[in-house]
């Protein structure tokens, strides 16, 4: 899996930053209670049934608080889990492991759930072409997290943020003047940013009636064409208006009980953002092994 957004640079900066935040001067309750050189086992457990994610960050953020640790890694990333699995195991210093332990679970549970929900509604338009994408409805200092485990639950991730495609939404539109004016002022702007960086912007605008449909099929030169909050029959006649002249992507409150049916339109994509900003997290814990 390559994903650009998770270079090394990018996952150690979170994780120093997210211990930073953690431990701050110390871990005091450890610090205070366990003696020094105390070795220990710890087992991270599943509580729950769903579609485990986090697990590579976890390795990661154990190495990072102390290299010596020992992890074996029992279930990887992606793979479905139940309630009394193990995940993995750590060993080693004792004030080491619980200083690890609540930032591997925040990231696991979170991103966990991110990837069972993306999961569980891939499965029901799976019979279909249309791909699930996920949106920047993500936690601050937490897309990267957020957005991988989308892709580990098996969807796609839409723009990673503002500067790497470009997305004219309602309040654009409307700032610009209309839907004619925002197109034509968009490709003078990618024209020129191409001539200076040599990196080509794709662009996507959001319609939300059909004469704004018709509006942007009469101006072109967009990528994709976001058919925002439509009924399913204006979301049909959308489609039989713009064939196969763009990608088309349904957006806007759709749930597990909606996504079928706007599936089955046959929409290139459909973007949830209850993937990262409305999910559950998958309940796991890190407890010490018995002896």
């Amino acid at each position: 899996m390559k994903l650009d957004y998770l270079s090394e640079i990018a996952i150690n900066s979170f994780i120093s930053l997210a211990l930073a935040e953690d431990v701050g001067d110390g871990d005091h309750s450890s610090l205070a209670s366990i003696p020094d050189g105390t070795m220990e086992k710890a087992l991270l457990h599943v509580k729950d049934n769903g579609i485990i994610a986090g697990v590579n960050i976890a390795e990661k953020i154990i190495f990072k608080v102390d290299p010596s640790l020992k992890t074996t890694i029992f279930i990887r990333d992606g793979k479905p889990v139940k309630y009394g699995d193990i995940v993995l195991s750590v060993e080693g210093d004792a004030r080491s492991i619980l200083k690890a332990e609540r930032l591997l679970l925040n990231c696991m549970q979170r991103m966990s759930g991110i990837a069972t929900t993306t999961h569980y509604l891939n499965s029901l338009i799976a019979h279909t072409n249309t791909k699930l994408l996920d949106t920047r409805k993500t936690t601050p200092n937490f897309r990267m997290m957020e957005k991988w485990a989308v892709v580990i639950g098996g969807g796609v991730n839409h723009r990673y943020g503002l500067f790497d495609m470009i997305m004219l939404k309602d309040n654009h539109v409307d700032y610009a003047g209309g839907i004619k004016n925002a197109i034509e002022n968009t490709q003078k702007y990618v024209q020129t940013y191409f001539e200076k960086t040599g990196t080509l912007l794709k662009i996507e605008i959001e319609t939300r009636t059909i004469s704004e449909v018709k509006q942007v099929l009469e101006v072109g030169g967009v990528f994709r064409i976001m058919l925002d909050n439509m009924p399913l029959d204006m979301l049909k006649e959308a489609l039989a208006l713009i064939g196969n002249q763009y990608e088309t992507e349904a957006s806007g409150g759709i749930t597990a009980e909606t996504i079928v049916a706007i599936a089955e339109t046959g929409v290139d994509y459909i973007s949830v953002g209850a993937l990262t900003h409305s999910i559950k997290s998958l309940d796991l814990s890190l407890k010490a092994a018995k002896k």
